[in-house]
């Protein structure tokens, strides 16, 4: 998949090209790599920061790290994945300097521990984008979802966007957070059926209920 370019044409150039342009000294390489993944970059940090001013704050903060890290970037993973784990580390250090408001309720106190069924809410919203089906969604249906989401603990809230709404691999996944493919896989499964057990009910009203 291409990136588009100024006048709509396809931007050709790899990242590799242009980090290797940037490495050299080019300023506007490094300009095209921002316009590249600034809004990806903001709309991440917005869903995990749930705050537009921290969203923005953790954007300028990514791509200033990005500057300065970027000859420790040594190609072995895909830049998009080595720039999700920095954005992730803004993310967490953000809400770090949050925490003197009333500790997150756990994940396990916001679930019913006999509620054991598979979550299975990839399938319900693993696009965030405004998509057509987006916009069927009924109105109340996408702000408890929302609100769904921003009560998960965060590093269940942050598997789930970067796994299920921004589509990385759950190998890349566990890349960026640091963590076992094992232990991804357990968090995926835990904020999935606390997000389904929440929106059942709207789903069962709405006439969306899955079988």
């Amino acid at each position: 998949m291409h990136h588009i370019g100024k006048g709509g044409r396809p931007d050709k150039e790899s990242d590799e090209a242009l980090i290797a342009r940037i490495r050299a000294g080019d300023k506007k390489a490094f300009t095209a790599l921002i316009k590249r993944y600034e809004e990806t970059v903001y709309r991440f940090s917005f869903k995990v920061c749930r705050d537009p001013v921290k969203a923005e704050e953790a954007m300028q903060d990514t791509f200033i790290n990005v500057f300065r890290k970027l000859d420790s970037f040594d190609g072995k993973s895909k830049f998009s994945t080595w720039l999700y784990t920095i954005v992730t580390n803004n993310c967490r250090m953000k809400h770090r300097q949050t925490r003197a408001r009333a500790a997150e309720e756990s994940l396990d106190e916001l679930m019913d521990p006999s509620f054991t069924r598979e979550g299975k809410m990839a399938h319900e919203i693993a696009q965030w984008d405004d998509t057509p089906e987006d916009r069927m969604m009924g109105k109340e249906l996408r702000e408890v979802l929302e609100r769904s989401i921003a009560r998960l603990p965060e590093d269940y809230r942050l598997v789930f966007v970067l796994r299920d709404i921004d589509g990385n691999s759950t190998e890349e996944t566990a890349s960026i957070m640091g963590i076992t493919e094992e232990a991804t896989k357990s968090r995926l499964r835990r904020a999935r059926a606390f997000l389904r057990e929440q929106l059942d009910p709207y789903m069962a009203g709405d006439g969306r209920r899955r079988a």
